[in-house]
């Protein structure tokens, strides 16, 4: 598998992807890809024009034997992180700000590699994403004041604070967007969540608007997951066994976010959105996350070829670029005339007796969890370096 280079980038399928309409970001942080010049050179050749993280990249890169095995074949994830952990264990400070010190610093530096694509893309692109706290998912109030202190911490006006779309996080969403702080929704699953997501997000700019603030400097993306869907009805076609089973897996995911892609067109095209684009807003578009391919059955750059439409973003992780720099299939909008045979493949999957709004509800849960997880690993092992260097970690 080659890397991501100036010819592939120049002429190749990520050209095609971004001629389309489709922001390619990155989907994985650590300070070994800041400090080696990693990010700086996707940026430069590989048209990346945004970074996302969430947890499990930052327990991947910071956390457990991050230091002695990096992630990158380049052996730029991991590491990097010793100086500052010894400052911090000497200031004695808990491991919950540990944690945010060493994030909001890698976020930072990853900031001002892509301010230049946020000043030549009026803030659309050149964008860095940060999660709150996933301990707080299901608390409103908290979110807000996590999401209020990230922007602080990072201090970067091309800042993105990461939202869940659950229950108690939709009123936070308005709430954040309403104080005129940028927000990348995540863990969208289902296609009433995702209503619901875009509701919050114009009632947030119809509080910013109220608030006087420049609703033109306010974006946001609407991370709608994808592989695991697959993942998940897939398990459950191949139980079934059958003939009629079988031929639907690798649809569902597909047809899933097809239908997303439907929801978002009818939203911004409505009339309470033409009162807020004619104040200078901008739309929340929908980004394609969780585009990895889980089964090795499938193209690895499936869920990258199959979702091309215009005015949304890719976020990959580093193999997926570079698959689909090497052999990406992109002939052009591969969603927009879908949309009968994607709702057609989720009927088909509910008449074997897969319940849509069962898998999409427990995929929420698993997904918050999953973080939660990664969350307690990576403060697990901070706590554990702060105390072997002579420090007893709150």
């Amino acid at each position: 598998m080659i890397t991501v280079t100036e010819a592939t980038a120049s002429a190749g399928a990520l050209k095609r992807l971004s001629d389309e309409g489709v922001s390619i970001w990155l989907d994985d942080l650590s300070r070994r890809r800041i400090e080696s010049g990693s990010l700086a050179r996707l940026v430069a050749t590989g048209k990346v024009v945004g970074v996302t993280t969430n947890p499990s990249i930052f327990q991947a890169a910071i956390g457990s034997t991050a230091w002695e095995s990096p992630r990158s074949s380049e052996a730029e994830s991991g590491g990097g992180y010793e100086e500052q952990l010894a400052d911090l264990a000497v200031r004695g400070v808990t491991v919950d700000e540990a944690v945010r010190m060493m994030t909001t610093a890698d976020v930072r530096a990853a900031a001002d590699v892509l301010r230049p694509v946020y000043d030549a893309t009026g803030g659309r692109d050149g964008r860095v994403s940060i999660e709150v706290d996933p301990r707080l998912a299901h608390d409103t109030a908290a979110t807000v004041a996590e999401a209020r202190q990230l922007a602080w911490l990072v201090d970067r006006p091309n800042v993105m604070i990461k939202i869940p779309a659950t229950k108690a996080g939709l009123p936070a969403i308005a709430e954040v967007i309403g104080a005129g702080i940028s927000v990348n929704v995540t863990l969208i699953f289902s296609l009433e969540r995702y209503r619901e997501v875009m509701d919050a997000y114009l009632a947030g700019l119809e509080r910013a608007q109220a608030a006087g603030l420049d609703l033109s400097a306010v974006h946001s993306v609407a991370s709608f997951f994808v592989s695991r869907v697959d993942s998940e009805i897939d398990k459950r076609l191949t139980l079934l066994g059958t003939d009629e089973a079988l031929a639907l897996k690798g649809r569902a995911a597909l047809a899933n976010a097809r239908l997303a892609y439907e929801a978002y067109e009818q939203v911004f095209a409505g009339p309470r959105w033409q009162a807020l684009g004619g104040a200078r807003a901008n739309r929340q578009r929908p980004l394609w996350a969780s585009t990895g391919v889980k089964d090795p059955a499938y193209k690895d750059t499936l869920y990258v070829d199959e979702l091309v439409a215009p005015g949304t973003v890719n976020t990959m992780p580093e193999a997926t670029l570079n698959a689909v720099a090497d052999h990406g299939d992109v002939q052009g909008d591969t969603v927009t005339g879908g949309y009968a045979q994607a709702r057609a493949d989720l009927a088909a999957v509910e008449r074997l007796g897969i319940s849509y709004d069962e898998v999409v509800r427990q995929l929420e849960d698993e997904g918050v969890a999953k973080f939660e997880v990664a969350w307690q690993d990576l403060l697990d092992a901070v706590t554990k370096s702060l105390n072997s260097k002579g420090v007893d970690a709150v």
